[in-house]
């Protein structure tokens, strides 16, 4: 028989430390388990483990791949019987990831030291958020941190999903959009230029689309500096407005009011509400701690987030998630409809889950016809106004071709 100190959680989430004598591994963490523990730690007293010091935490950028990697491991190794501080240690030492390797292990750290896993999380904010923490509470809470973790990851790996076939969308008519944008700038500062000289040596009247092309050209060479100057001073200007509450304000109603792009950023923001409450309260968050987190989700919405403090008082206050979503206004009336019956039946996750399926088919059609729509408009745009450009300078061409022929 050998023995093994531990430290383990309890079902009240509270750390205990001990020794027993087992076996081997196994026959200690099955001891440990049928008397519903969690195990934290757990090492043989003839050969101790130790856990890796040293490292400290710097806010480094976690790639998003890396944190859905990591929740996934960490679920599949808990699920095994793997110690908490052991699979932590196993999976900081194998990342890739630099900075995902320091913090977790400066995780590893304080778990071993018997702080609970979301308040280590916690220390780390910039790479495990609000929603990271208080799922990984929830899992805590109720014995299910695998489970939770898978949550995590399903959560994750569909955000990062979604994120990709959007961008995947926007990025070719992005720079098509540039590329064609450079043609028509060289053709302004270089080509009309040269053509306005010679016009001017001519002493010809120009057509007015002729003069109207000429005039612009002058005013962008002769003036970008000015150019410049306003453009970056109203950008100045627009950033400290909407730094203020009415700045945000308006800047999310312009944004939303946008013609055909308005609806399809509201339907991403609706999607992902949708989403995230879905796993919070599959998970085991409370309804109010629920709401909580989708603020600090929203914090870059200011409607959103506004919507979202005055549905955590009416919550609180005792009233229906459905009604309190229902008088913000900030949901489509079907939306709040499904989450009352949701409600009633008692299978709100799932109706969440059904509504934010919906959206993200919309998002996904939304994305595939504008890709199929914006090309086609670009090039004829584009081309237009390059063919306008050669128009404006042909024309005094063929009028001196003609004034040359008499």
């Amino acid at each position: 028989m050998s023995q093994f100190s531990y430290v383990v959680q309890d079902a009240r989430g509270e750390a205990i430390s001990g020794t027993l004598e087992a076996g081997d591994e196994n026959e200690a963490v099955a001891a440990l388990q049928s008397k519903g523990y969690f195990i934290l730690s757990l090492s043989s007293n003839d050969t101790k483990t130790g856990v890796r010091q040293g490292a400290s935490s710097k806010s480094k950028k976690v790639a998003q791949q890396d944190l859905i990697f990591f929740s996934e491991q960490l679920s599949t190794l808990l699920t095994g019987g793997v110690p908490l501080v052991r699979a932590l240690s196993l999976l900081g030492e194998h990342t890739s990831s630099q900075g995902l390797h320091e913090v977790v292990g400066a995780v590893t750290q304080d778990v071993s030291r018997g702080t609970a896993l979301y308040k280590a999380l916690a220390k780390h904010p910039d790479i495990f958020d609000t929603l990271w923490v208080s799922l990984v509470q929830a899992g805590e809470m109720g014995g299910q941190l695998p489970k939770v973790l898978r949550q995590i990851a399903s959560y994750l790996a569909a955000q990062a999903e979604l994120r990709g076939k959007i961008i995947t969308a926007l990025a070719y008519p992005a720079v098509l959009a540039v590329m064609s944008g450079g043609v028509l700038a060289f053709f302004v500062v270089h080509i009309v230029p040269v053509f306005a000289k010679i016009f001017k040596q001519f002493h010809i009247k120009l057509p007015m689309l002729t003069q109207m092309v000429v005039s612009t050209s002058e005013l962008i060479v002769h003036h970008l500096g000015l150019i410049i100057f306003v453009a970056v001073g109203g950008y100045m200007a627009w950033k400290s407005y909407t730094s203020t509450d009415a700045g945000k304000i308006a800047k999310w109603n312009l944004i939303f009011g946008i013609p055909f792009f308005g609806s399809f950023i509201k339907h991403i923001m609706v999607e992902r509400l949708l989403t995230t409450l879905s796993t919070l309260i599959e998970s085991g968050v409370s309804i109010l701690n629920a709401i909580a987190v989708l603020e600090g989700v929203f914090a870059s919405n200011i409607i959103f987030q506004m919507a979202l403090s005055g549905i955590k008082v009416d919550v609180a206050a005792g009233k229906s998630i459905s009604a309190a979503f229902r008088k913000s206004g900030v949901l489509p009336p079907l939306v709040t409809e499904m989450m009352f019956m949701g409600e009633e039946s008692g299978k709100l996750p799932d109706m969440l889950q059904t509504m934010s399926g919906f959206y993200r088919l919309q998002i996904d059609q939304f994305t595939r016809r504008f890709t199929a729509i914006i090309d086609p408009i670009l090039v004829v745009g584009i081309g237009g106004l390059v063919g306008v450009i050669v128009l404006a300078v042909f024309m005094p061409i063929f009028k001196m071709s003609t004034m040359g022929g008499h």
